[in-house]
């Protein structure tokens, strides 16, 4: 049982489940061509708006890396400008890092309307949702962010230090990886998910209790999602189906009924 009293459907399949959630989420948007081109444009905004912000984090790299190292002003020339080249390679990757396990939560964010559509019209064409809660957009969207920011803080409290352990030699190449994308899999179960949960009356403790009871298809779902989002434009290009996938698996393992409490809460 969920937090809210509604069963929670487990298959056998599990983290496979995940996987198969989000292939079903690539065929809808591949029968509904006209949905996955609706669904590009917030995408496409937030590419625009983070290639921006990587060009200029590029840019200032190097800065940042002077600044952050002040005791070096009276180091050699050479060891100093290795140390700050360095660290300013760093800066940028773990730019890259971040812009990866944000994008879903910001293009959400700009694309509230969007993918709000898109997921109802997931639903409406498996059958509807009863009793699905109303909310108005404005405050929908509010939510939207401010769950968001809260899900970035979680998300930045595991992948800096992940970050930093890439750096020890054999973990770093091995152990650190898998556990990088594994939470961040799980971050972007949380977000894509959120518009079909809170449908069904769901806030964002809900949420992540209904996930954390139900963590190998959300691992499953999410892992998968995080390695597409890796290949150049993925994320731009696939955002569409994994609202829609999100959207079947919450449906198929969250059965749509009543809550106990509004969402929010």
């Amino acid at each position: 049982m969920n937090s809210i009293g509604q069963p929670i459907r487990r298959g056998v399949g599990g983290f496979a489940d995940g996987i198969k959630y989000f292939l079903q989420g690539v065929a809808w948007v591949a029968r509904h061509p006209r949905q996955w081109l609706f669904g590009l444009v917030p995408a496409l905004i937030a590419l625009v708006l983070y290639v921006v912000a990587l060009v200029l984090l590029g840019g200032y790299a190097g800065d940042i890396a002077a600044w952050a190292t002040p005791f070096a002003d009276d180091w050699g020339p050479a060891l100093r400008d290795t140390l700050r080249f360095l660290l300013g390679i760093a800066v940028f990757a773990l730019g890259l890092v971040l812009s990866v396990v944000t994008f879903t939560a910001a293009t959400l964010a700009i694309g509230e309307p969007f993918y709000e559509k898109l997921s109802e019209r997931v639903e409406d064409d498996m059958g509807g949702v009863e009793k699905a809660a109303d909310v108005p957009l404005w405050r929908s969207i509010i939510r939207s962010v401010r769950d968001s920011l809260i899900t970035l803080g979680y998300v930045l409290m595991f992948t800096v230090p992940l970050f930093i352990l890439g750096f020890v030699p054999v973990i770093g190449q091995t152990v650190v990886p898998v556990l990088g994308a594994a939470v961040s899999g799980f971050f972007l179960t949380v977000e894509l998910t959120a518009l079909a949960m809170e449908r069904r009356g769901l806030g964002r403790r809900q949420r992540f209790a209904a996930l954390r009871a139900d963590r190998s298809p959300a691992l499953g779902f999410g892992v998968l999602v995080f390695l597409v989002f890796l290949i150049p434009f993925g994320a731009v290009v696939a955002m569409p189906a994994a609202v829609a996938g999100a959207t079947i698996m919450v449906r198929t393992r969250l059965p749509a009924g009543p809550a106990s409490s509004p969402p929010g809460r």
